[in-house]
């Protein structure tokens, strides 16, 4: 699987910094999901999702 969190975050036009403080976690944490170091959590994936537009499994692809 490939992470897509940080094209879809590209392209959504939100800023981080809006991102992580609506996900309730730190700028360093969210690039942490992006760059796949951490994988993020249910609960926040559909938080994430819903900010930026998409479904949940959008996040990843195959």
């Amino acid at each position: 699987m490939r992470c897509r969190i940080e094209d879809l975050i590209k392209e959504s036009g939100l800023r981080k910094d809006f991102i992580a403080k609506k996900l309730g976690i730190s700028s360093r944490q969210l690039r942490n999901y992006e760059k796949e170091i951490s994988l993020i959590p249910m609960d926040k994936a559909y938080i994430l999702a819903d900010l930026l537009g998409v479904r949940v499994d959008d996040l990843y692809e195959r």
